[in-house]
């Protein structure tokens, strides 16, 4: 990532110090007490997000989407790295020296990028690859390693793929294999995403193939 821009949220010491020093030269550095408007400018930006997190604004930094910008909470209190709801949000407690917050930055900022390029968008889902994963506006659904390379492939074809073809991808089958593998597995996946989704029609199919 070129040209980042650091955005950080209520904290003015910590603006003030970071723009005076080299070690932090090479971002743009801005400082925002309004978090509508901080927000605005890390999703419209190439960003990464400094949230001072205070027990007031807690419930706020709560509610940052991981995947959205790379985010660094620092704590005012102390806190179990289990009461964060995003694990891929990195965090750390004050008093921290400026060295350990550039390699806070820095791996944020590889961790972001590492993560973003593992998201498939399918349609109105988001599939994590990484965390075998797929989310539905606020709804998450854990997949098994081969439920994520099957949605891969549906991920890449807009017309019906064949069973043939899937257990050749997918599984490495031969074309001649006879098996129920592909019907089981779509049959779990379409139950999950009733169950999770209240989603009926998931995954389709017709004398051509499976699609979605």
């Amino acid at each position: 990532m070129n040209s980042i821009t650091i955005l950080i949220f209520e904290n003015k010491i910590l603006f003030d110090s970071l723009k005076q020093l080299q070690l932090f030269s090479e971002y743009d550095i801005k400082f925002y007490n309004n978090f509508d408007l901080c927000l605005k400018e890390a999703h419209n930006n190439n960003c990464l997000l400094i949230f001072y997190v205070t027990k007031s604004n807690k419930k706020i930094f709560d509610n940052i989407k991981k995947n959205t910008f790379p985010t660094i909470g620092i704590f005012e209190f102390p806190f179990k790295k289990n009461d964060i709801n995003e694990t891929s949000i990195e965090t750390a407690n004050i008093p921290l020296d400026v060295i350990s917050l550039k390699k806070k930055i820095v791996l944020s900022l590889a961790k972001f990028k590492f993560n973003k390029s593992s998201l498939i968008y399918l349609h109105e889902y988001i599939i994590n690859k990484n965390q075998r994963s797929i989310k539905k506006k606020n709804i998450e659904l854990q997949l098994t390693e081969r439920e994520v390379d099957l949605l891969t492939l549906f991920s890449l074809y807009s017309k019906p793929v064949t069973k043939k073809f899937i257990l050749s991808k997918v599984w490495k089958y031969s074309a001649e294999s006879e098996t129920h593998t592909v019907e089981t597995h779509i049959h779990r996946l379409r139950k999950k995403f009733l169950d999770n989704f209240g989603d009926n029609n998931f995954i389709k199919n017709d004398t051509k193939g499976y699609y979605i």
